[in-house]
C-alpha cells in the first residue's frame, strides 16, 4: 500500500460562491506533512540557551504569569455571580466595562510575562451586529486563547472545563457555550443556542470558534466543522499566525507535551503572535442552505490568506490514532489518507463494520485474483469518478491498473475498529489463507502487515520465523494468535526493533506506543516513553 505520486488536480473553471465548495476538493494538496504530528529538536545553541532561561527568567514569569490569573480570579469571581444565561444588555453596564477592562490589561500582562512582548493585529475586528461569530485557524496550541483574552469574545467549551480551579472561573465570565459530554442532546442544544445568539442583533458577545476542533501543525487546514456555520449568519475568519524561529508553540498529537511547551515557550526570549481579521464573509443562498458548503469555502478563503493547502483530514482521523490496539501507526502511513478518501466517497466507516465478513467473503472468492479500476467501483457500489482512482491508485503499487481486493479490506478493517488489531488479521487470515488449514506463507503475512499498517515497504521474517517455532515455512491465526497473547508487544520487537532502542546518536528514538496504534498521538507531560499515557485536555 503506498501513495502514488501525484499532483492536485485542476480546479474547475467555475468558481463562483456556490460551487466553491465543490472545486475545494479538487484544491486539496497531495498528502504531506502529517498535520497532527509536530517534532521540536533544539540545537546545541539552544539547548544552552533553555538552561540558562530556566535557571534565569523562566521561573520569575511563571512566577509573575500565574500572579497575574490570581489577582484576575477574585475580580472575574465576583463579576460572574448570577446566571451567565440572562440575555446581556445593550449598552454593556458600567460595571461590565470596567471588569472587562480591567480583565483585558491583567492578561495582558500575562502574556507579555509570558514572553508575547508584542500581539500584532492586522486587519479591524468587525461589530457584533456585523458578524456575531469569528472565526479562528489554524488551531495549534493553548496559547491561541491570546485573541480569547483581547476580544473577550464568548467561547464553546466543555462543561467540564467550569471545574477547573481558577481557568474555569475566568472563563464563565465570557458566557462561553457549554457542551456536556453527560447529555445526549447536549451538542443538539449548543448548536440552537449558537444559532439563537447569532441571531440576536448584536445583543450577546461575539462567539469566537475554532472550527477545526482540534490541534494541527499550521501546515494546512483540516476539514472545518460546520457548527459555527449552521446559523447562515455572515462570519469573520480569523487566523493566526506563530512567525517564530523555533516552533515551541505547537501542540499536537504527536509531539511536546503540555508543560515541555509552556516550559520551552518561557525560555525563549521573545515570542512573536499575529492575528489578521480577514473581511466578514457573508454567505450566499446556496451556503446558508448547505453548512458544509459555507465551512468549505471560509476554509478555503483562509487557506488563501495563510498560504497553506486544505486537506480533508478531520478531529476523527485524531480518533483514528489514538485508538489501543497491537499495531501503531508509522508517520508514512497512507491509513489517515485512506480514511479520508473513503468518507470523500460518502462511505462511512462506522457503518462499513458491520459489512467486513460480507467484504471479505467476496475478496476471499477472488483468490488474489486482481481487479481494475470499474470492478473496484462496482464493488464499492459507486460511479467511477475521480475519488475512487485515488482510492484505487492507493492499492495499485506497481502502476499496472490492478489491485487486490483483499488489500482493501484489510484497510477498511483497521479504519472501521483500529484498536481490534487481531480481528482485523483473523478477518485477513480468513481470506489469504489455504482452502486446508487456513494457513498463510510469509509474502501473505508481508502484504497484510503492509496493508494494516498503510506502508509500501517492511521486514516481517523475523516475525514470522518468532510465529513459526516448527519451521512449517507456513501459519495459521492460531500461531499468530498465540505469539500476540504471550509478546502483547510483538511490533515493537520484530516489526520495528531499531525505533524502540536509540540505535543512532543523532537522533532520539520514537516514543513507545502508550496508545498501542501509532507513536503516541497524544500530547503528554512527559519525555518519550517516561510516563503512561495521558490523554490530550481540551
Amino acid at each position: 500500500m503506498r501513495l502514488r505520486g501525484r499532483g492536485p488536480r485542476a480546479a474547475p473553471a467555475s468558481s463562483a460562491a456556490s460551487s466553491a465548495g465543490a472545486g475545494d476538493a479538487r484544491l486539496l494538496a497531495p498528502p504531506g506533512r502529517n498535520p497532527f504530528v509536530h517534532e521540536l529538536r533544539l540545537s546545541a545553541l539552544r539547548k544552552a540557551q533553555v538552561t540558562l532561561m530556566t535557571l534565569t527568567l523562566f521561573p520569575l514569569r511563571l512566577l509573575v504569569a500565574t500572579f497575574m490569573m490570581l489577582l484576575a480570579w477574585p475580580i472575574v469571581l465576583v463579576a460572574s455571580l448570577g446566571s451567565a444565561e440572562q440575555e446581556p444588555t445593550q449598552p454593556p453596564a458600567l460595571w461590565r466595562r470596567v471588569v472587562d477592562f480591567l480583565l483585558r490589561a491583567i492578561l495582558r500582562t500575562m502574556w507579555f510575562a509570558g514572553g508575547f512582548h508584542r500581539v500584532i493585529v492586522k486587519g479591524q475586528q468587525a461589530l457584533p451586529t456585523e458578524a456575531a461569530i469569528l472565526t479562528l485557524a489554524p488551531h495549534s496550541s493553548y496559547f491561541d486563547a491570546i485573541p480569547i483574552t483581547m476580544t473577550m469574545s464568548s467561547i464553546v467549551m466543555k462543561a467540564e472545563s467550569r471545574d477547573i480551579p481558577i481557568w474555569g472561573t475566568l472563563m464563565q465570565h465570557i458566557r462561553p457555550l457549554l457542551v456536556s459530554r453527560s447529555d445526549k442532546d447536549s451538542r443538539r442544544k449548543t448548536v440552537e443556542e449558537i444559532k439563537r445568539r447569532a441571531q440576536s442583533n448584536g445583543k450577546w458577545p461575539q462567539i469566537m470558534i475554532f472550527p477545526e476542533g482540534t490541534c494541527t501543525n499550521r501546515t494546512c487546514l483540516i476539514t472545518f466543522k460546520p457548527g459555527a456555520f449552521i446559523p447562515g449568519v455572515p462570519v469573520q475568519p480569523v487566523v493566526l499566525r506563530y512567525p517564530n524561529k523555533l516552533d515551541t508553540i505547537t501542540w499536537t498529537w504527536q509531539g511536546p507535551g503540555a508543560l515541555k511547551i509552556l516550559w520551552l515557550t518561557l525560555c525563549q526570549f521573545h515570542n512573536q503572535v499575529e492575528i489578521e481579521f480577514l473581511p466578514v464573509y457573508s454567505p450566499s443562498e446556496a451556503e446558508k442552505k448547505d453548512p458544509v458548503l459555507y465551512a468549505s469555502n471560509v476554509r478555503r478563503v483562509m487557506a488563501a490568506a495563510l498560504g497553506v493547502p486544505v486537506t480533508d483530514y478531520t478531529y476523527e482521523d485524531c480518533q483514528l490514532a489514538l485508538a489501543e490496539g497491537q499495531l501503531r501507526l508509522p508517520a508514512d502511513t497512507c491509513l489517515l489518507e485512506f480514511a479520508r478518501l473513503v468518507r470523500g466517497l460518502g462511505l462511512k466507516p462506522e457503518k462499513l463494520e458491520q459489512d467486513l465478513d460480507r467484504y471479505a467473503e467476496s475478496a476471499k472468492t477472488r483468490r488474489g485474483e486482481k481487479i481494475r479500476l470499474a470492478e473496484f467501483a462496482a464493488f464499492l457500489q459507486v460511479p467511477a469518478s475521480a475519488a475512487v482512482e485515488d482510492l484505487f491508485s492507493l492499492f495499485d503499487e506497481s502502476g499496472g491498473g490492478k489491485m487486490d481486493l483483499r488489500e482493501y479490506v484489510v484497510a477498511l478493517s483497521v479504519v472501521c475498529r483500529p484498536s481490534q488489531t487481531l480481528d482485523t488479521m483473523q478477518l485477513a487470515f480468513k481470506m489469504y489463507g489455504s482452502e486446508e488449514d487456513g494457513s498463510i506463507d510469509e509474502d501473505a503475512l508481508s502484504s497484510i502487515l503492509k496493508t494494516a499498517l498503510g506502508v509500501a515497504e517492511l521486514t516481517v521474517t523475523d516475525l514470522f520465523r518468532a510465529i513459526d517455532q516448527e519451521e512449517k515455512e507456513k501459519i495459521t491465526f492460531a500461531d499468530f494468535n498465540r505469539l500476540a497473547e504471550t509478546s502483547p508487544n510483538f511490533a515493537e520487537e520484530y516489526l520495528y526493533p531499531s525505533q524502540t532502542r536509540p540505535d543512532s546518536p543523532g537522533q532520539p528514538p520514537p516514543a513507545p506506543a502508550p496508545n498501542g496504534f501509532c507513536v503516541d498521538f497524544s500530547p503528554k507531560s512527559s519525555d518519550a516513553g517516561e510516563k503512561p499515557f495521558h490523554k490530550k485536555l481540551d
